[in-house]
């Protein structure tokens, strides 16, 4: 029984080999490095406005590039579709808030503009694996999202869950104790 479900799951060494999750990783590394480059511009910076600008965009992009991976691998670790496509939406609302964030870095000052013009293309290319990753989701494989935002094409919040069909007896479920 379990060892059919495991087939269906990939295993997290299966997972760091995607060139998605090697994108993701390659983003945490570089945005690792600009924070560091941030961290010595932010005590230069002219007055604690500036400075308080700075830490802020740093500790957003770290966040940020931090969740995209752990996300990537949360969804290949679920197989359902709905669960996939949430930690999709979450993963592409980090990724374009890493992108706000270089150009927030911009406005306040930061001077390193080669590494916030390197970050963007890294998200420019993880963009592209991402889209193609997603289509790889079987929409046939869900459980309907009762909220209604992850539900494959054609199923609704309200429809018939064939599964309620499914007689279950407590009393049977416990006989085996």
């Amino acid at each position: 029984m379990f060892e059919d479900e495991d087939d269906n799951h990939k295993s997290f060494d299966d997972t760091k080999k995607m060139p998605i999750f090697k994108k993701a990783e390659h983003i945490l590394i570089i945005t690792r490095r600009l924070v560091e480059v941030i961290s010595k511009e932010d005590s230069d910076a002219k007055d604690d406005y500036e400075k308080s600008m700075l830490e802020h965009h740093a500790d957003y992009l770290m966040n940020n590039a931090s969740i995209i991976p752990a996300k990537i691998a949360g969804a290949e670790g679920a197989d359902l579709y709905d669960i996939r496509m949430e930690n999709a939406a979450i993963i592409r609302k980090a990724a374009r808030e890493i992108t706000t964030d270089c150009t927030g870095l911009k406005m306040s000052g930061f001077k390193e503009t080669d590494y916030l013009d390197l970050i963007r293309s890294e998200i420019e290319e993880f963009r592209v694996l991402f889209a193609e990753w997603v289509k790889t989701f079987d929409i046939d494989n869900y459980i309907i999202d009762r909220w209604g935002l992850f539900n494959p094409p054609g199923v609704n919040y309200d429809d018939h869950d064939p599964d309620d069909d499914i007689p279950f007896n407590p009393e049977d479920f416990f006989d085996d104790l």
